[in-house]
């Protein structure tokens, strides 16, 4: 067969295809499931646990990508493809099956392995497959399968939401992930020459797992279940510090380490995935909350949720493609500086918000938000990818993915937890206004402000009060967005284009 000279492939494009279909199984579900998660907290309950269906998903994820990455430079990429794809088919089915939110958050937290590793398989082969020259333009057409999921994930999601059932936005991974699965086995073939001797970290990849989850149950129980300055506080945070201290070391000695800590010696390793970080900590925390803020305090319906989140999905689809037309006229780093500054305009316009806003401002906050998370996503890949040597390109690779990812775990938790609380704080300060029975209902039952049948018969004193109530919890996150983007712009501004330090 003809191979591809710039990259030594066979079948080059039909390796791509096959991945991306992989890319598009996880983009779909990530989309989907931020527009009905308002319709599954009315209906499963658990607003407390609301932050746990996003984290518990990402913690997983981030977990798996360095593994994967490592795996990737070590054994086949077509048998680790259908294990992932296939673990992720059978948690979506058990996703859809839930009935309670607790069985939803541990679902997902196993839909969350095997997303990480198609997610860190895919972006490895488009590169492995790509010469450093042709590497954007390649990267780009995962973007596009962002943006193509993007169209597609919010209107579908918002559809299936408002006229089937939520449960059929898992079920619908179903087919794909067949399709998917078949691809993969039957097209793909690996050129790469692996690495003979293999040595998984293991003890990296439990400490690892260990410190995060710990940090997660701070941030999502302290001030809540136990008050931060308590025993059970004080006990997580030593655990924490233990397997963080653990991770370290187990990354200073292993002969193949999750992730050598060697990399930190270079700039732009650091400052690349420290703003993919940075953008990912803020723009899913927006992902996650803005669906709250719109159907709780603008009081609009699962499909007029999908139609906004579209817009900030289709930005940044827009940002890559945009990129891909003007990259050799401006560097990584000037690409990543215009990124932030955009995540800034459109997270400072947010601070504006409140239940008088248009459903126009918020389309204009979020498709700004978006372009610039489309620049800054792949020009931190590029950074990364040009600070550490050829040889390290599945770990570089899989690096920028799992600190995108971390970000986003402990951007959601932080915000849910910060959400939750004032939500709570609001209504306890609102109680002499508020009717009693009415205030007896929310009481017990949170997930009641969201309800429509709870909520239409109010006055419409009450039904601003509630509303207020929900604006001024979500304009906590919206902050949290603000400030991650500013760093995200500090991060920028600090790298140095062209250095392999």
């Amino acid at each position: 067969m003809k191979k591809d000279n710039s990259s030594g492939y066979t079948n080059r494009n039909y390796i791509i295809g096959a991945v991306l279909i992989a890319l598009f199984l996880c983009a779909m579900d990530a989309l989907i499931m931020s527009v009905a998660m308002p319709t599954i907290v009315m209906e499963l309950g658990g607003l407390e646990l609301y932050a746990w269906a996003y984290s518990g998903f990402s913690l997983t994820n981030a977990v798996t990508l360095p593994i994967i990455g490592k795996l990737a430079d070590l054994y086949d990429i077509k048998k680790l493809f259908i294990i992932s794809i296939g673990f992720f088919i059978i948690a979506s089915v058990a996703a859809g099956l839930s009935n309670s939110m607790l069985f939803l958050v541990i679902a997902r937290a196993f839909q969350g392995f095997g997303a990480g590793g198609n997610m860190a398989l895919v972006y490895i082969v488009l590169s492995d497959v790509s010469a450093p020259e042709n590497r954007a333009k390649t990267l780009a057409l995962g973007s596009f399968i962002w943006g193509f999921s993007s169209v597609a994930g919010p209107s579908v999601g918002g559809f299936i939401t408002t006229y089937m059932s939520w449960r059929w936005i898992f079920f619908i991974n179903v087919p794909i992930g067949l399709i998917s699965l078949a691809g993969i086995a039957l097209l793909f073939k690996e050129t790469r020459v692996k690495k003979r001797a293999v040595n998984l970290d293991i003890k990296g990849a439990i400490t690892l797992c260990g410190w995060v989850f710990c940090l997660l149950i701070l941030i999502l129980s302290g001030g809540e279940q136990f008050p931060w300055v308590s025993p059970q506080s004080i006990f997580l945070a030593i655990v924490t510090i233990i397997f963080m201290a653990g991770f370290l070391i187990s990354e200073n000695h292993s002969p193949e380490p999750v992730i050598s800590l060697n990399f930190f010696r270079f700039r732009g390793f650091i400052l690349g995935n420290g703003a993919a970080f940075l953008s990912s900590f803020g723009v899913f925390s927006l992902f996650a909350y803005a669906p709250l803020f719109i159907q709780g305090a603008l009081r609009k319906n699962p499909m007029e949720v999908g139609y906004a989140m579209l817009t900030m999905s289709l930005g940044w689809t827009g940002g890559p493609i945009l990129l891909t037309r003007f990259l050799h006229k401006i560097n990584n780093k000037a690409a990543i500086i215009t990124g932030a500054l955009l995540l800034t305009a459109g997270s400072g316009y947010l601070l504006t918000f409140g239940p008088s806003t248009t459903m126009v401002e918020c389309l204009i906050a979020f498709i700004i938000i978006g372009l610039g998370m489309g620049f800054v996503s792949i020009c931190t890949l590029l950074v990364v990818q040009n600070a550490l040597p050829p040889r390290d390109l599945g770990v570089a690779t899989s690096s920028q993915q799992f600190f995108r990812t971390l970000g986003a775990t402990i951007g959601v938790a932080i915000a849910g937890a910060i959400a939750t609380s004032s939500l709570v704080s609001k209504l306890k300060s609102a109680g002499d206004v508020i009717p009693a029975e009415v205030f007896r209902q929310v009481s017990e039952n949170i997930e009641n402000i969201f309800k429509t049948d709870f909520f239409t018969p109010l006055s419409q004193e009450i039904k601003l009060i509630l509303q207020n109530a929900v604006s001024g919890s979500i304009s906590t996150v919206f902050w949290i967005v603000f400030g991650a983007a500013l760093l995200t712009l500090v991060s920028g501004l600090l790298i140095r284009e062209g250095e392999k330090d």
